[in-house]
Formats: C-alpha cells, sequence, structure tokens
C-alpha cells in the first residue's frame, strides 16, 4: 500500500454539520423559487443530501418539482452556496490533533491525497485553517466539483477514478478513507478498498452509520484516526 485517498468533510474535518447550518439559508431560498411550502432545518437537508455536493442535491431537489437545472442558472446558486459555506467554515474549523498528528505519522511512508465532492476553494480552505494544508500538495487534491471535465458528485465514482489515474495508482497500492454512504459507494465502485470512518459521526448514530458503511462496501469501520494508523502498520 503507497497511498492514502481520503475524503475531506466528515473525515479530515468536522465540516458537515456546520456546512449545512450555512448552507441551509441559500438552499430554502432555492426551494422557495421552485414551490416549496416550508423551509427545512439544516438537520433534514443533511439527512436528504449527506455526501454530495449542492450541484447534485440542487439538481435532485428540482427534479422533485419537475424541473431540470443546468447552465447559468444552476451555477449561480452552486456559486452562492459556495461562497457562504467556505467562509462560515473559515470561522468554525480548527486544528485537531486527532487527526492531524496521526496523519503526520504516516505521511512519510504514504502518499496523502484528498477526494472530495466539494469544491476545490472550499476544500483548500478547510485544510488551511485545520492545518492540514501541508500534508495534501495541491496537485494532490481532487473535487468532483472542479477537478473533472463535467461537474458530477459522489456517489458517481468519477472523482476516484480521475484521482487514481492522475496519481498513477491503482486499487492494489490504494486505499480510500470515507464517512458517508455516497462516499464509500463512490470509492468501492472505482475499485478502491475502503475503510469507513465515524471518528465525526454523533454517538448515537454511530451503530447505523457503521452498519450503512459496511453495506456499502466498506471492509472496515474505525473511530478514529488513530485506528487507520493502527491498520496500516
Amino acid at each position: 500500500m503507497t497511498t492514502l485517498l481520503c475524503d475531506a468533510d466528515g473525515t479530515l474535518f468536522p465540516s458537515e454539520e456546520p456546512a449545512y447550518a450555512a448552507s441551509a439559508g441559500v438552499t430554502n431560498r432555492f426551494l422557495a423559487e421552485l414551490g416549496a411550502e416550508r423551509s427545512y432545518g439544516p438537520d433534514e437537508l443533511q439527512a436528504m443530501t449527506n455526501g454530495k455536493n449542492f450541484r447534485a442535491a440542487a439538481q435532485e431537489l428540482a427534479r422533485g418539482y419537475g424541473r431540470e437545472l443546468a447552465g447559468d442558472e444552476l451555477d449561480g446558486w452552486v456559486a452562492q452556496e459556495k461562497d457562504v459555506v467556505t467562509e462560515h467554515l473559515r470561522t468554525v474549523l480548527r486544528p485537531d490533533p486527532a487527526v492531524r498528528d496521526p496523519l503526520r505519522a504516516v505521511a512519510g511512508r504514504f502518499t496523502l491525497a484528498a477526494v472530495t465532492s466539494s469544491a476545490s476553494s472550499r476544500l483548500d480552505a478547510c485544510l488551511e485553517v485545520t492545518d492540514l494544508a501541508g500534508l495534501f500538495d495541491p496537485q494532490r487534491r481532487f473535487s468532483a466539483e472542479d477537478s473533472l471535465e463535467v461537474p458530477t458528485s459522489k456517489p458517481d465514482p468519477a472523482v476516484y477514478a480521475f484521482a487514481g489515474e492522475r496519481l498513477g495508482v491503482t486499487p492494489d497500492v490504494a486505499v480510500a478513507v470515507e464517512d458517508s454512504i455516497n462516499g464509500a459507494l463512490s470509492a468501492v465502485a472505482a475499485g478502491f478498498p475502503t475503510i469507513g470512518t465515524v471518528q465525526f459521526v454523533a454517538e448515537g448514530d454511530r451503530e447505523a452509520r457503521t452498519a450503512a458503511l459496511h453495506e456499502a462496501g466498506a471492509r472496515v469501520v474505525v473511530r478514529s484516526w488513530a485506528e487507520v494508523v493502527d491498520l496500516l502498520g
């Protein structure tokens, strides 16, 4: 094994809950334009779209109202949501030794790459404020929103396939680490053995998430990055 393909949100940092909190205002304005009769809370939105980026979530929500979004209209909403969420995450995320120190311990033995559904600018900001940027070379950061010719989102395996191609690694030498069901499905569909993690999942939800990650194809599910290091030996 030479390479760790690391999901970002919910895996490298606890960004999913604050991201949905910041995104809710934009998402509810978007839903109101579609004809929604009520607003949705961050927890509801996360349950509906966890592991998908806003582009994919917006398209899915629009289809529920008989709309197909594309082009400038969709890009405008995506840009709004990205800016709001990125600025919020810059203010709430902090370095976490429970992530940073285990990753530093393996950085000399393994190539570390980030593989995310989120926009590159959001990923860069989160890595910066959590003191992880130095572990993930900019050339080893892959975004389903920005790196691909056609933007997509997990569970589509395209971003993992692209990362493997660019890094020159195959599933026999690279392993993915994912916290979400859609993320695990993406990595598994691309052929990469996958470690599930529940480090940032609420204690009361861990049992269900662990079972769901196994069902999605994760080989093993851990509770911390320290356990990932132990698995790598």
